[in-house]
């Protein structure tokens, strides 16, 4: 009998082999080198994956962080959009092609499916690792400078995700206004740190002057209630780690938390939650107090107690990130 796996256990099957084929100190050095180079300032016209060896390291160590977090992002998209199912998918800067395992894990189906990014050794890998998921096989890959000179054939659903911070300013208006012409919803997705959270901003603004709904996280289209520089919104999700993650890191935990900052917005009508927790949940002795963003553009912290009965059992199952209240309660 064939058994199949979701994508997610794909992946990570696909990812192990790849390692596999790869010595312990190559694989290594070449994590502790792009760590340097992700952490310093990276022309848009310089690849920072040259080849084969720093694919690889790569796909095995952020490949799997990166696919969470935008799975993350997508799950409150849809939920944003019930009822929506992207007929086609454009990944800018996809290299390997963790959004696109994302998001056929969030819409079941075949779709068309296109990968642009500047590293050819990244696309061809993630062409290799996609024979592994049935709904990819069509992909196309293709190589292409992400930057002013991007231009994007229409299509429902545009990803970003983790690329704008290692283009120019420019360069990263220049790819969120191609996302817009061309998609009818599009999702960013940066690390969740107060850099990357103001890249989210910056997209976020552009997407809206261009005529776009935001769905998610935020509860309404307006200016963002965080006071830039005070704090910033971001999210975490928790990633199984690899073997190659244990090597580099060291430690003994199975697991790490993922920080990430997101915008999902989109061209048609959108229900976006009501409410959403921004900070992780504190659970004391008969309460649960939440930090909310709301509709009315500030944030607020809500105390829900015992008394509140059904609601207080749903806090204290509230995590970072989700909807509040949820559907039901």
């Amino acid at each position: 009998m064939n058994v199949s796996l979701s994508p997610d256990d794909s992946l990570r099957t696909a990812l192990a082999g790849l390692v596999d084929g790869l010595p312990p100190k190559v694989a290594a050095q070449a994590v502790e080198r792009l760590i340097t180079n992700y952490r310093g300032r990276t022309p848009t016209d310089a690849p920072v994956l040259r080849d084969r060896s720093d694919v690889v390291a790569y796909a095995a160590y952020r490949m799997p962080a990166t696919y969470e977090a935008v799975c993350s992002a997508l799950e409150a998209f849809a939920a944003a959009v019930p009822g929506w199912v992207p007929g086609g998918h454009v990944d800018i800067g996809g290299g390997t092609g963790a959004a696109t395992w994302a998001v056929s894990a969030t819409w079941e189906g075949e779709r068309a499916v296109t990968v642009l990014d500047w590293a050819e050794p990244a696309l061809a890998l993630g062409r290799e690792i996609a024979t592994a998921n049935p709904e990819l096989k069509a992909a196309e890959w293709q190589r292409s400078r992400i930057g002013a000179a991007l231009t994007i054939e229409s299509t429902d659903l545009v990803t970003i995700s983790y690329v704008l911070g290692e283009l120019t300013e420019g360069d990263r208006a220049a790819v969120v206004d191609a996302a817009a012409a061309s998609g009818q919803a599009v999702v960013v997705v940066e690390p969740g740190t107060p850099d990357g959270y103001a890249r989210v901003i910056e997209a976020r603004d552009r997407l809206i002057h261009a005529g776009f709904h935001i769905a998610a996280p935020c509860p309404h289209s307006a200016t963002c209630p965080i006071v830039p520089g005070e704090d910033w919104c971001h999210f975490s999700v928790r990633v199984s780690r690899s073997s190659l993650h244990r090597q580099v890191k060291g430690g003994s935990l199975s697991y790490e938390d993922e920080k990430f900052s997101y915008v999902a917005a989109a061209r048609f009508p959108v229900t976006p939650a009501s409410a959403r927790v921004v900070r992780r949940p504190q659970i004391r002795k008969g309460q649960v107090l939440l930090d909310l963003c709301e509709t009315e553009e500030h944030l607020r912290r809500e105390t829900v107690t015992k008394r509140h009965g059904a609601l207080y059992r749903a806090a204290r199952d509230a995590d970072w990130g989700d909807a509040w209240p949820p559907a039901g309660a």
